[in-house]
């Protein structure tokens, strides 16, 4: 893989619970070097155990025009808590470029298809 961004995962707005695919978040400034996006990623926790991911790096363009720029990492088949822990998130291969969308319904079904992408890359 490529970039690691180390972090304390922080609360955001709990929008991707509501999603279905709730996500680690980690606050990150503009100068990280990652264009925003969707990549492949691996999450290890602080027992050590690495997790696939799914992770965006941006400002969440369908529900903000200028927001806060966050790391937010979809754990695959991981069910947890992890507000508080200290993680490290690996980037890989970016999947596609940040947008806004027509509809919640509409982000759903790309997010799915993100999850899809990230499942085949990562082998």
């Amino acid at each position: 893989m490529g970039s690691y961004l180390d972090g304390v995962v922080v609360a955001g707005d709990r929008r991707g619970r509501k999603l279905g695919s709730p996500t680690a978040n980690l606050r990150i400034g503009a100068d990280v070097g990652l264009a925003d996006g969707v990549y492949v990623g691996t999450v290890e926790l602080e027992d050590g155990t690495r997790h696939s991911a799914a992770v965006s790096v941006g400002r969440r363009p369908h529900y903000y025009e200028a927001g806060e720029r966050l790391v937010e990492a979809y754990l695959l088949d991981f069910d947890g808590d992890l507000y508080g822990q200290k993680i490290r998130v690996e980037i890989g291969t970016l999947v596609r470029g940040q947008r806004s969308f027509e509809s919640e319904e509409e982000l759903v079904e790309q997010i799915a298809s993100d999850v899809e992408a990230v499942r085949a890359l990562h082998g």
